[in-house]
């Protein structure tokens, strides 16, 4: 199996990209990282940043997919984050999002987990085949029947998470253990709020559909997130992974990469 990547990282209107991505060939294992930082005062960029280059050094020291490994990686991250907290600095505040998929080239199986709402989607045959589900309030009204799922995109109240690298409470990850089998043709997105909020599944699903490599489909989906997302737009990232047999497939990236 070879594994193609394209990556995306847009302020938007904003002054200040708080978001950062990585992603890391090696030991048999393709593993990638989306973070969204938040805190303020450059607090949310120091956020991201670091928890990616922590969840990829994990890696790459020990390039396991495991679900365990993926947990390890994401508190790992954490702990990063609060050892920099300082009571009363700009970075007193700081935390970030993260979503991390691992997938075994040898075995075709996947792996991820996730704090916050940065989402990892996985699409096969023209449909959504996995999703996350966000750590937010707004997700919880939504899962307890309070609110309508176009709540997730549309309340004001949607960004409100109980969950996050940094927070210092009782740090919990959301961690898909069961391997997951990859099919010839699966797609997966990792990507920011900033990004879902303005393209909903459906028109990730279109743009899909058009496109022949994965750099041209987040270009097609960027430019309606861009039409949408308007002056006051968040900043926006997203990382796509297309998996093909070899005989299909064009060519493979292996670098790390972030903004």
């Amino acid at each position: 199996m070879q594994i193609e990547v394209s990556v995306l990282s847009n302020p938007g209107g904003r002054e200040r990209n708080e978001d950062a991505y990585g992603f890391w060939t090696g030991g048999g294992g393709c593993f990638c990282v989306v973070s969204d930082g938040a805190g303020g005062h450059g607090g949310g960029d120091v956020a991201s940043k670091l928890a990616v280059r922590v969840i990829l050094a994990a890696f790459q020291e020990s390039p396991d997919c495991s679900g365990d490994a993926i947990d390890a990686a994401l508190t790992a991250a954490h702990r990063a984050i609060v050892a920099q907290q300082a009571p009363d600095g700009p970075l007193a505040g700081m935390r970030a999002t993260a979503t991390v998929l691992a997938i075994d080239t040898t075995h075709h199986v996947a792996t991820w987990g996730h704090v916050g709402d940065t989402r990892l989607y996985c699409f096969r045959d023209q449909r959504v085949v996995a999703q996350t589900k966000d750590h937010s309030i707004v997700q919880k009204m939504v899962d307890a029947g309070y609110l309508a799922q176009n709540a997730l995109r549309e309340s004001l109240q949607r960004s409100r998470l109980f969950a996050a690298l940094g927070h210092n409470e009782d740090f919990v990850a959301t961690v898909e253990r069961t391997p997951f089998p990859i099919a010839d043709g699966d797609v997966f997105l990792l990507c920011t709020d900033g990004f879902w909020e303005y393209i909903d599944e459906t028109a990730m699903l279109d743009a899909l559909a058009q496109a022949k490599t994965p750099a041209e489909w987040l270009r097609v989906m960027e430019r309606e997130v861009v039409l949408r997302g308007g002056r006051e737009q968040d900043n926006f990232s997203a990382l796509a992974v297309w998996c093909r047999e070899r005989s299909a497939a064009n060519g493979t990236r292996t670098e790390s990469a972030q903004p």
